[in-house]
């Protein structure tokens, strides 16, 4: 793991432009998980975070991550996913085993419910994405947008550990 770089002995103020451009997107970072929140609570009974989670398993071909790589995926911690997975399995949408590769690992096992229950909830989650993001924005506005979250995503996971856009390994 490489070191933070130094900070420089003066900083580099940000521009008006660039604070504005950082004031708009610190607001949606922090409204935009609550916005989601909102509504898969009112339709499906879930938060994001849990919304995420079967997600997530429902992405891989056997439904299976080990937990590690799933709080990774997830932008959670261990302990924050533990513990939702522990909801989720009191609820029978989700499984837990030793791994079968490390006995020491434990992975999470998306089951039938909880695939019914993804299935249900992702036409409205969709729908609040779309309204929220993609309905305000061009096609070339979608495509920065992107564009400027992989660069951005980049930066903060260098290694790609974390792209929910490939199959993740098992644990």
């Amino acid at each position: 793991m490489s070191a933070e770089p130094s900070l420089p002995d003066t900083p580099q103020w940000l521009s008006a432009e660039e604070n504005e451009t950082w004031l708009q997107f610190s607001e949606i970072m922090i409204r935009m998980p609550s916005a989601l929140d909102a509504q898969l609570q009112r339709d499906a009974g879930i938060s994001f975070y849990e919304y995420m989670v079967l997600a997530m398993l429902s992405e891989q071909p056997d439904r299976t991550l080990g937990m590690g790589h799933l709080a990774r995926l997830t932008s959670g911690s261990l302990s924050r996913l533990s513990h939702v997975v522990k909801r989720l399995e009191k609820q029978g949408f989700v499984t837990r085993e030793p791994s079968p590769h490390d006995r020491r690992h434990t992975n999470a096992i998306l089951t039938d419910a909880g695939m019914a229950k993804i299935v249900d909830a992702a036409p409205g989650h969709v729908a609040q994405v779309r309204r929220l993001v993609f309905d305000a924005l061009s096609p070339d506005q979608s495509r920065g947008l992107r564009d400027a979250s992989s660069t951005i995503r980049t930066q903060i996971d260098p290694s790609g550990e974390c792209d929910i856009s490939i199959n993740a390994p098992r644990g």
